[in-house]
């Protein structure tokens, strides 16, 4: 189908589905235990991502910044970085500090990789006042003109494991380690697939992690660098895993996963999100190809269970339509979920601009593709002028959907990065079997609930 929408006379970006780059890369760094992310540009950047990321996961989250001012545009700013990273060492004795840019940096030209090299060279000849502290460095280039805070975080990952997990003078030795590179996923979709990672017996590095570092307990005193995260060390052994399990599709450009197939060795597993039952079978077929073990019984038992649930609320969801948008990934973990219970997902929306991203939704489509919109490099009010042609049902997505829920009246169940107006949202589990219940469940209350609201008494039963 395809929808008429009036054209207006406007090229500006309104109201912005998506975040900015860096942001995808501090969230990838505080999933690293001991790191600490410092942002090669003004400080309003490292602010905006501070706002952001408190507000989703209710927990101070320190980011480090260069701070450039109208000089450090004009001059350059070496000195700056320098300067910030002889700080934050001697403040948060971190093991790791990852340097992220920003737009400015980048448009001026500043040559980072240079600058550690020479940072580096003095703080080994003693020229650094560090106390004798010597953090790991590695940089990841992020200038938020060049992609979204997906671009950020999957090039931060690999900027961490290109700078520890080469093999250097090391003869290497294979072993049957798994390593997982997670997506921009929720704390509590970390700490499932721990669950489902220790549930096959082998050792594994899941990166990044930040299960704990941003979703933990209360403190007595104030922690600049709360404790969790992958460790530096199983970083450093991602290129002896027998396998390497990648959430999501990177768009075109090279990652971790394929450095370390490339540079290791390391065979490596592209799967989508494990949101549904046909993707969480694909997830979890891979884990056991990788092992050598069967899937264990608990999680057998959590797909039947998943199954019945589906058979249950089948009446509440069929033919239901929706709007999804968010990042690429999550949204075709998300179409082909809705596709599998009976929901035409009538509005498939990303605010990044890649022209594969019709192809990957309708690959993830098997009953509905020829009656979805689907629209990348959008914004909330394209998708807003589509919705209002296509009478949707309910609308599953972040807080900033808040806006299409209000003007087309319908439910919006929240879910992905970032939920700003409810407690919670570092907690919803999107993944696995359980979290693709946790989905069904929410998708129907809802339905369920709007239904309800229609009649001044409602219905006891439905």
């Amino acid at each position: 189908m395809t929808v008429s929408v009036a054209e207006e006379n406007y090229t500006s970006t309104r109201n912005a589905c998506k975040l900015c780059s860096p942001l995808g890369a501090c969230l990838v760094l505080r999933g690293i235990e001991g790191c600490i992310p410092l942002i090669h540009g003004s400080q309003g950047c490292s602010t905006y991502i501070r706002r952001y990321g408190i507000s989703h996961f209710r927990e101070p989250l320190d980011i480090a910044s260069s701070n450039f001012v109208e000089s450090t545009a004009i001059f350059g700013g070496r000195e700056n970085l320098f300067t910030a990273l002889d700080n934050v060492t001697r403040s948060y004795k971190p093991e790791a500090i990852g340097i992220t840019s920003t737009c400015l940096a980048e448009t001026i030209g500043e040559d980072v990789p240079m600058y550690l090299r020479q940072y580096l060279a003095s703080r080994e000849k003693g020229g650094r006042d560090t106390k004798g502290l010597a953090p790991v460095l590695f940089y990841a280039s992020t200038p938020s003109y060049k992609g979204t805070h997906m671009d950020g975080f999957h090039e931060a990952i690999l900027a961490a494991v290109s700078a520890l997990a080469g093999f250097g003078e090391r003869v290497p030795v294979k072993t049957d380690r798994i390593n997982l590179v997670s997506n921009f996923v929720s704390a509590e979709d970390l700490r499932e697939l721990h669950s489902i990672l220790q549930s096959f017996g082998v050792p594994y590095t899941l990166l990044p992690d930040y299960s704990e570092s941003l979703d933990g307990g209360t403190w007595e005193t104030y922690q600049k660098l709360p404790e969790g995260g992958t460790k530096i060390a199983d970083i450093g052994r991602m290129g002896e895993a027998a396998g390497t399990v990648y959430l999501g599709i990177p768009p075109g450009k090279k990652d971790a996963g394929k450095w370390l197939e490339e540079n290791c060795g390391v065979p490596l597993f592209r799967r989508e999100l494990p949101i549904g039952i046909e993707n969480n079978d694909a997830f979890f077929s891979s884990l056991s190809e990788i092992s050598g073990k069967p899937v264990p019984d608990l999680w057998e038992r959590q797909r039947s269970r998943l199954i019945d649930a589906y058979i249950d609320g089948h009446k509440y969801v069929n033919g239901k339509r929706a709007v999804i948008y968010g990042e690429e990934d999550f949204v075709a973990a998300l179409a082909a979920f809705l596709d599998e219970i009976g929901v035409v997902p009538v509005i498939a929306a990303t605010g990044a601009s890649n022209p594969g991203f019709k192809a990957h939704i309708q690959g993830a489509l098997k009953n509905t593709r020829r009656d979805v919109e689907i629209l990348d490099d959008a914004d909330f009010v394209t998708i807003l002028a589509h919705a209002r042609e296509l009478a949707p049902d309910f609308i599953l997505g972040h807080s900033k959907g808040l806006y299409l829920s209000r003007e087309l009246g319908i439910p919006l169940i929240r879910c992905g990065f970032p939920v700003h107006d409810r407690i919670g949202g570092q907690r919803i589990l999107h993944l696995g079997y359980r979290g693709t219940l946790n989905l069904f469940d929410l998708i129907c209350n809802s339905l369920m609930e709007a239904k309800q609201n229609q009649f001044d008494k409602g219905y006891t039963y439905l």
